[in-house]
């Protein structure tokens, strides 16, 4: 029955977060946007104690539930691990915990959440990488076939939805975060959730004094190892009859194989000769496998993309960009409106990229800067920043960026445009051109009469006092390879007075 109710559970839950990060409807926002909020490090970052503290009680009372029926990179994992493991005999085996490895992972993410660098959870946070999968691996085949066979229309722009990489970085970051996690699920289960996660690791320290727990009764034990055998978190051990309860996610597959009702799952103290059977035991030998050093290379391998990446930074970020067009280079990155600033984005970020796969402008993309790689900056090759559209602080689940209103955003600056003389098509071939005044909706550009060295032209003049840093004058200069205007990020959002 626990596992049953489990698996129901848990597949509603992956589909409902898979639909959401898929955009399928701008109404899941409103149906489906508190699933990210009861994510516990975005509960965390968020300051959120109500669902902090009702994810901490609920393990407490009845063990890692979090990890088997709220986690879609757990419940994800345990699809993977029944597909490779289908048909063996023996599908698992006891392994020892990899503890050093466990508090390795989790000092990793505190220290770097503490110093104000949250992109490592772009890393580590199980929530993240799964967002992050399906933002840049599924997301473009359901755009594609959307726009293909189903015509349709998110009702921003005009046009359906196209199918585009936002980042070759952020593409492979996700490839080598599937692949991973991915083998490791099909070799040894939930080897990555017990070593790697750093969530996991908080709470299977809590699940160690949980209330419930699947507990062994030694006196109907039979020795046969099938609660061993198909435990996919490696933590039952039927020859001293004892269980790693920090790594028992409670996946119910141990009670649904014992046929002696030697298990059960029930509060309380340890069952008859619990203790007995483990003093017994203390001398045995434990001859598991420890994949221990496979494991830390293959994460050590993830953490270091973000160092590539950076050393690639130079490439062009995207594709499906107007014909011809670079991205200029910017000194502070144009932050999402209602990220307040670049220190909140960086601290409270946990790079999920949900206002990325949600923005209908196609304007956020995950940066390629190493201090915040894979957290969101705008880029206006394929749209601008519409005062309209406020969609990417209402999906943000940690507070990196804020709720805002049309009426606020209309007047928040977070960045101001540049002119560059050389790149100015009236300057360099004469005539006119003045898009970018036409496209600005706060009128801060206005064109002026200057000298070219061959007559008079007019150029655009910023006002900087009514700039807001949208984007649209960028978007719209026709001047090849980089633009003759562009938007500079700035430190700090503000409204203009």
């Amino acid at each position: 029955m626990i596992k049953k109710t489990r698996q129901i559970i848990a597949a509603v839950s992956i589909t409902a977060m898979t639909v959401l990060l898929l955009g399928m409807s701008p109404m899941l926002v409103k149906w489906l946007g508190w699933l990210p909020e009861i994510q516990l490090l975005p509960a965390v970052l968020a300051m959120n104690v109500v669902v902090v503290a009702a994810l901490m009680v609920a393990t407490l009372i009845f063990g890692r539930i979090y990890c088997s029926v709220v986690c879609p990179l757990g419940i994800m994992q345990d699809i993977i691990a029944r597909l490779g493991h289908s048909g063996r005999r023996k599908p698992y085996a006891y392994a020892k915990a990899h503890t050093v490895l466990r508090l390795l992972f989790l000092a990793i993410l505190v220290v770097a959440l503490l110093a104000g660098v949250g992109a490592v959870a772009a890393l580590l946070a199980p929530y993240s990488t799964f967002a992050r999968m399906v933002t840049h691996l599924l997301q473009p085949l359901w755009m594609w076939a959307t726009t293909m066979f189903a015509g349709a229309d998110d009702g921003s722009q005009g046009m359906p939805p196209e199918p585009w990489l936002r980042t070759w970085q952020a593409l492979a970051l996700s490839l080598v975060s599937m692949t991973v996690i991915a083998v490791m699920a099909w070799r040894w289960g939930r080897l990555w959730c017990n070593t790697v996660c750093p969530v996991g690791t908080v709470l299977g320290f809590l699940s160690r004094f949980s209330w419930l727990k699947v507990r062994f009764n030694a006196e109907s034990c039979r020795h046969c190892g099938k609660c061993t055998s198909h435990c996919k978190s490696g933590c039952i051990n039927d020859k001293t009859l004892t269980i790693d309860h920090s790594r028992c996610v409670v996946c119910g597959n141990c009670l649904s194989q014992c046929e002696f009702g030697a298990l059960r799952y029930a509060g309380g103290k340890l069952i008859h000769d619990e203790r007995k059977a483990v003093t017994a035991a203390s001398t045995r030998k434990d001859d598991a496998p420890d994949p221990s050093r496979r494991a830390f290379l293959i994460a050590t391998g993830m953490l270091a993309t973000a160092a590539v990446a950076e050393k690639a930074g130079a490439m062009d970020r995207g594709m499906g960009v107007l014909a011809g067009r670079k991205i200029p280079s910017r000194k502070t990155p144009v932050l999402p409106p209602g990220s307040l600033s670049a220190e909140n984005m960086a601290r409270r970020c946990t790079a999920c990229q949900l206002c990325v796969s949600k923005c209908p402008h196609q304007v956020l993309r995950p940066s390629t800067r190493l201090l915040t790689f894979m957290q969101p900056e705008m880029s206006f090759e394929r749209g601008w920043c519409s005062p309209r559209c406020t969609r990417c602080s209402r999906v943000c689940p940690t507070g990196a960026i804020q709720p805002i209103t049309r009426e606020e955003k209309a007047t928040l600056k977070r960045g101001e445009a540049q002119w560059i003389e050389r790149n100015c098509l009236p300057m360099t071939d004469g005539g006119f051109c003045g898009l970018c005044a036409m496209s600005c909706p706060t009128k801060a550009i206005t064109m002026v009469e200057r000298s070219n060295g061959r007559g008079i032209v007019q150029v655009p003049s910023v006002n900087a006092s009514l700039c807001v840093g949208c984007g649209a004058c960028e978007n719209a200069c026709p001047a090849r390879p980089f633009p003759a205007i562009y938007v500079e990020g700035s430190a700090t959002q503000k409204v203009l007075r």
